[in-house]
Order: C-alpha cells, then structure tokens, then sequence
C-alpha cells in the first residue's frame, strides 16, 4: 500500500474515534445534564475519557513502534534448542530477498519489505506491521475499543431510556441531540461488532501464545493430523496461558492494561517441554510436499510438465471435479490392461500411444512384403485374399476401411458350404396398369 494512503486510513480511524467519543459528549449528554457541570456528569463522564485516552494512546503506540527486524548478519545458534530449520534441508531458515537468516517466528512482510520479528500480520488500520515489539499494544487497542464502545453504547441508550420514560419526554430532546443520537448509533455499533470479533479471535491468540500466521499452520497441520498423514503434534510455544499473557503483556498483571514494552528481545523464546525434551520441530513437514524439490539443488521441474511414464496425468494437477476424476480413473484402468490387436490385425491403441505397435509387428498380423512396401510409400495396409481390412495410419488415429457388402455375402455362403451365384436374388416386378384396372373393376 502507498505511504499517502496508508496515512489516509490512519486519521480516518482517528476521526472516526474522535467523533464517536466527543460527539456522544458535547451533543447528547452535555445537554442531557443541563449543560452544567455536575458530580454526576464527572462521575459519569471521567471513566469513559479514561478509556479513551488509553485507546488513543495504544493506537498511536501501535502506528510509531517499530515491530521489529533482524539485526544486521544475525545468524542462529545452531547448538542451543529453538532455532527454526528448513524442513528440507535441515539448515536455519533464510530471507532471499533481505539475504539475512530468519529467527525463529520470523516471518517476511511483502508490504514493509522486511523481515518483522514474531510476525502476526500487517495491518492496513494502523499503516504498520503487527510484531513482536508492538503486539501488546494492538492487544490492549483492541481491549479498549471494546470497553469504550460499550460503554459509549450504554451511555446514549441509558439517555433515549430516560427520555422514553414519559409520553412528552421526547419534547425536551432537540432535532440536534436527536440527530447525533442516531449517528452515534450508526457509527458505535458496527464498530463494536468488527472490532468485537476481531478481539476475540487474537484474545484466543493471546491465550494460545499463538500469532495469526501460525493459526493457519496449527489449521494444516490439524487437517493432515485427521487424514492420518502425519503424527499428533504439540505446538512449542504454548507454554501455559498464565506464562503466555506474560510473554507479550510482562509479568505483573496489574500493568496488562497500561502500554509497556514487550520482554525479550524477539531473537529467541521460550519452547514448551513434553515429557522433558524441548517441542522443535514446527511447523510439521507436510509428507506430500512437492516430489520436485530437491534438498540440494532445490525445485526441478519434470521433464514433461503434462504427463507421467505411460501417457498417464500429472499427479500433481489431478482435477478436483469428481466426473472428471471418475473418468481419469476409468482411462488408467484402461492404460493398464494390456493392448491386444483387433480381429483384422490392427491394435485398439491410436498411433500415438506409447504401447501403439504397427500392425507389420503384431504376433497375429498376416502381412505380405507387398503389402508392407505399399503401406511405406502410401500410407495404407493393403489386405490379401482373407486377410484384414485396409488400414490406414494417420497423425489424429487409424482408419479401417469398409469392406464390400457382395463380398462379405460371399464370404459368408462359402462358410456355410454353399456356392455363390447358385441362388439368384428375387426382385419384385411392379403391378401392370391393365392388372389395376382388372382390379378395380372387380
């Protein structure tokens, strides 16, 4: 995203928060008070610019702290526990495009172009990359959007209750306090459900002491868990959900809600222990990962990109529509069963097959010198005296030629042992016009 629009969407949500919190105030209950000051009016109206502040102060915290990157020719201790392996290699995980290894939880963020320490996402709200150093404030920005926008919401209800209470009531409400009413409405309430949901998702993240990213590998791994491909595994840096609120929000629980800096350094943490061995291997290897890559010398492409061995598909673009995987299978079926060449000599197999044999070659095929010498100058096998039909090989398939009707008759008197020409075909004459007459005078 462009820097301009980046800072765009960043006052617009500053805007839009403002507006919410100070137009409830000046123009709905301001006037509900008597427009003077009051110990109600403080008691009321002190605690919900309390969490205004802290929201605006963690949004701003959330907008200029730097997530975090990787220092300059970082490299892994490949001798202590909880550094992130390739899968297929074995060795540190490294950025092509910064040329720097990755720490563990490190992901690459195409948007900041760079490397962001214990990655969960970017995100467009605050113009910024959600990371480690900035994590606890998008925590405690959403917390407070919630706590503020609900108690924004039951403030202005409380107010249309109070004005409800009496059938005149409305009378002491003007068109402006009216007016502002339903836009805080408007404006509060689809906020409360985004952000809402939102906040229970990384809530349950916190929980976990997992990052969005890492939900989607927690997501595959449990898919290729129910179909058997791989063992169960246990995520390693679930390590409790006392000791996971305390790795983002710090250790003493009365300063969770007040903006403090993330513990460690973002370089290394801290894995869960099952049975006394330390959980390293994360995320698990997929075992049907592409059959392309080398260790050593990376992605290869196969030879032929469309089809295997014997004419057979590609298992890697297998179609997901079942017709069509029902009649793939049905074509494999018929692949496999060995070709055996027709009544007349010629194999079922079009020429272009890969078990295609000439007809010269088949152990059946009764062919003369002749004949074969004729099929090499012009295309076309030439049947002797009983022999097999025509047969002509072309680039799109064979064509057999059909044989004579008077011929297959006489081939098929000899059979039965009689003589052809002995039996004269009866061809009806058609009725005389004096036959017609005769007929119908009688």
């Amino acid at each position: 995203m462009h820097r301009f629009w980046g800072w765009l969407i960043v006052n617009f949500v500053l805007c839009l928060i403002s507006f919410i919190a100070y137009s409830s105030q000046i123009f709905i209950i301001w006037p509900w008070y008597g427009s003077a000051l009051s110990i109600d009016l403080l008691k009321l109206l002190v605690p919900f610019n309390i969490f205004v502040g802290l929201l605006l102060w963690n949004y701003f915290l959330c907008v200029n702290t730097d997530p975090g990157q990787v220092p300059d020719r970082w490299r892994p201790d490949t001798h202590t526990d909880g550094y992130e392996v390739k899968k297929l290699t074995g060795q540190p995980r490294y950025c092509r495009t910064c040329k720097n290894y990755k720490p563990p939880r490190t992901h690459h963020c195409r948007q900041c172009n760079r490397c962001v320490l214990r990655m969960d996402h970017h995100c467009p709200w605050i113009n910024n990359c959600v990371g480690h150093f900035n994590y606890g404030h998008f925590i405690r920005f959403l917390f407070f959007v919630d706590i503020a926008c609900s108690y924004h919401i039951a403030m202005v209800t409380y107010r249309v209750m109070d004005a409800n209470k009496s059938p005149t009531a409305w009378n002491w409400i003007s068109s402006t306090e009216l007016i502002f009413i339903i836009l805080n409405y408007v404006a509060c309430v689809p906020v409360l459900l985004a952000v809402g949901a939102f906040s229970l998702y990384h809530f349950n993240g916190l929980l976990g002491n997992t990052t969005t990213i890492e939900g989607w590998e927690k997501d595959k791994a449990a898919t290729m868990i129910r179909y058997g491909r791989i063992q169960d595994v246990k995520f390693p840096y679930n390590l409790g959900r006392r000791r996971n609120i305390e790795s983002v929000l710090g250790t003493d629980p009365w300063l969770w809600c007040c903006p403090t800096r993330t513990p460690g350094n973002g370089l290394k943490y801290e894995l869960a222990d099952v049975d006394g061995e330390a959980l390293t291997s994360w995320p698990p290897k997929d075992p049907d990962h592409s059959r392309y890559e080398d260790p050593v010398a990376g992605f290869q492409l196969p030879e032929s990109p469309w089809t295997y061995e014997n004419g057979s598909f590609n298992p890697d673009l297998q179609p997901s529509n079942s017709s069509i995987r029902q009649n793939q299978n049905q074509a494999k079926r018929r692949r496999r069963a060995k070709p055996r060449p027709t009544s007349n000599g010629a194999s079922e197999l079009p020429p272009y097959h890969p078990d295609y044999k000439p007809p010269n070659e088949m152990d059946d095929g009764e062919y003369s010198s002749s004949s074969d010498s004729e099929a090499e100058t012009s295309g076309l096998f030439n049947s002797s005296n009983g022999g097999p039909s025509r047969v002509r090989r072309g680039s799109e398939g064979y064509e057999v030629q059909l044989e004579d009707r008077n011929d297959m008759l006489k081939k098929y008197l000899e059979e039965m042992g009689e003589t052809p020409g002995r039996y004269h075909r009866y061809i009806p004459m058609p009725d005389s016009e004096s036959e017609d007459e005769h007929d119908k005078e009688s």
